[in-house]
């Protein structure tokens, strides 16, 4: 599995030009779920997006993680991530996981962040969105459960 984490200080999602999840301060996740992924890299995601210390401290250092920040999470799949564009132009997404799989994963995935105290929102599996955010910092990080990059 992979993700795309932002820092932001406020984010919204859009289906249909109708706002399905909005936050304030806190993280965007960007997910992708790769063929073969099992709710152990799920786990694996979530942990990491849960602890992250990417918000500031009183000292100005990032020391704290969403939760001790209280910081909100917006969880948006997007297999995108897994595109391959090392051959010619067009990006190949054949690792990608098939979608019935990666919205049962998708979601386990927005529970085990849930399950760590944080309040979550999330666009609409499957369907087109727009997502609006200011990242703050700008602060990104890129995590794959498989650990290639």
């Amino acid at each position: 599995m992979r993700a795309v984490v932002q820092r932001v200080s406020g984010a919204s999602v859009k289906v249909d030009g109708r706002t399905v999840g909005r936050i304030g301060k806190g993280l965007v996740v960007f997910g992708g779920i790769q063929k073969g992924d099992t709710p152990v890299d799920v786990e694996y995601v979530a942990k990491k997006v849960s602890s992250l210390r990417v918000f500031e401290d009183a000292d100005g250092k990032m020391n704290l993680d969403c939760v001790k920040a209280c910081g909100e999470v917006l969880v948006v799949s997007q297999f995108t991530l897994l595109g391959d564009a090392r051959r010619g132009s067009r990006p190949s997404f054949s690792m990608a996981e098939e979608p019935e799989r990666a919205e049962e994963l998708f979601m386990l995935l927005v529970n085990e962040i849930r399950k760590r105290s944080l309040s979550v929102s999330t666009g609409i599996f499957r369907r087109h969105m727009e997502v609006e955010l200011t990242n703050d910092g700008p602060v990104t990080i890129l995590i794959d459960s498989r650990k290639t990059f």
